[in-house]
């Protein structure tokens, strides 16, 4: 990255303007209990979940937040439409092993160890939609905290991560995606939607570069 590049990434991503979002790290998405092994396998494969932690720790080192964004359904599924395919696949699950693999209170709803969730985190949760600024308190909490820019960090990059980066630029936010600690499937696929779309919403950065830009700032 290019000395000009640096200074404005740490001007954009000041701690005491920045979140970072994880957006479903857990156990039941992108864990051992996992239903969907494909974004399972990709995350492993690039580390996805051990940079997204790396870039948690080194938020509140600098001072920055660290949000993490969360689905996690009743047990009754009360709240929950199955509208669309990705729904319904979470639905069969129920319907075969008797609850979801997110389930509220469940191990599936757990964080992924790798993130070092601290007490000073914030935790917002949904129980349906695709992202999290819709229908929860994200977007007044962000505010109230006097954030201006969120790091996009999580899964998937087909859908969730794609979804939470045009939510905050409609929002009035600046977005920073973390390329190797975001994932999509097919890996491909997900490059592609990085390079050809998200670039044009968002700031996108290395793991290292963002670290590398908190520790100078």
């Amino acid at each position: 990255m290019r000395a000009e590049q640096m200074d404005r990434l740490r001007r954009l991503a000041s701690p005491d303007a920045s979140a970072v979002l994880t957006m479903e790290l857990q156990r039941g998405i992108v864990g051992d209990l996992g239903t969907l092994p494909a974004i399972r396998e990709q995350c492993l494969s690039q580390g996805t979940v051990t940079n997204a932690g790396r870039v948690c720790a080194a938020a509140r080192a600098a001072g920055a937040r660290v949000v993490h964004c969360t689905i996690e359904h009743r047990p009754d599924g009360l709240g929950f439409a199955v509208n669309c395919k990705m729904f319904a696949l979470m639905a069969k699950h129920r319907q075969a092993t008797g609850h979801w693999s997110t389930e509220k209170g469940g191990p599936g709803a757990e964080l992924m160890a790798e993130l070092g969730a601290c007490p000073e985190d914030v935790f917002v949760s949904r129980t349906h939609g695709m992202t999290p600024f819709t229908s929860t308190s994200l977007d007044q909490i962000l505010r109230n905290m006097g954030v201006t820019t969120v790091v996009a960090t999580g899964v998937s990059v087909n859908l969730g991560i794609f979804g939470m980066t045009i939510s905050a630029v409609d929002l009035g936010y600046q977005v920073i995606v973390v390329r190797d600690a975001v994932a999509g499937v097919p890996p491909a696929y997900a490059d592609s939607v990085i390079d050809n779309s998200l670039s044009l919403l968002a700031t996108v950065v290395t793991t290292d570069e963002l670290m590398a830009a908190w520790s100078t700032s």
